[in-house]
């Protein structure tokens, strides 16, 4: 599995291309805004695309969903149905973050947990990860050892659970008993900043590190 960062919109957010290098096939995650720079990517890699997958529904996540999914002609995944409540009110976050409309839509599908997602001859787990959005969700691929984590986890910190239907508890409940066990070696993608791996983060994290 290979992938490329492509940070959008002015909160800088980690829109991701992700594909299977023996076939190219590509899934773009969280594609928040600034449709034209991801199709031009993807392009200019000569992907081919399969799916855009939603980590959750912040507008900073979702926003450029419904044009690029037009332009690219695929299907969008994700998140869990518990954040249809967030897609369902993007009027409502433009307004709130001072964001021009962004053209409204509902997933072809929601994501539960513990599915897969067949990319090429790669394959995406889906890991539920709630606490910052409800329906929040992370996709792994085991055999790269990375994870997309959206807004979850971050080098030096968290997510934000000040948000409608945010749950600090749960969040890091998230960390330490879904994320965590996957392995210190587990390299991750976050919403927005640096990678880093979710041993990394054990050792050193203030919010979620492991007990002195």
């Amino acid at each position: 599995m290979h992938y490329q960062i492509q940070p959008v919109t002015p909160f800088q957010q980690n829109c991701t291309l992700v594909w299977c290098d023996q076939t190219r096939r590509a899934a773009v995650i969280d594609p928040g805004g600034e449709p034209e720079v991801i199709a031009t990517l993807i392009e200019q890699l000569e992907l081919i695309p399969q799916y855009l997958l939603l980590t959750h529904g912040h507008l900073d996540h979702v926003g450029a969903s419904a044009p690029l999914a037009a332009r690219l002609g695929v299907p969008i995944l994700g998140p869990h149905r518990d954040d249809a409540f967030l897609i369902k009110t993007l009027e409502h976050q433009c307004e709130l973050f001072g964001f021009p409309p962004v053209e409204p839509f509902t997933p072809q599908r929601w994501l539960t947990d513990g599915e897969t997602i067949a990319l090429g001859e790669q394959t995406l787990e889906v890991i539920h990860t709630p606490g910052h959005t409800p329906g929040h969700i992370a996709y792994l691929n085991r055999a790269s050892g990375l994870i997309q984590l959206g807004d979850v986890l971050f080098r030096g910190s968290i997510g934000r659970t000040d948000f409608p239907r945010g749950d600090h508890a749960q969040l890091i409940a998230s960390i330490r008993e879904r994320l965590f066990p996957l392995g210190d070696e587990i390299a991750f993608i976050p919403g927005h900043g640096p990678m880093s791996t979710l041993g990394r983060e054990r050792r050193t994290n203030p919010f979620v590190r492991d007990p002195a």
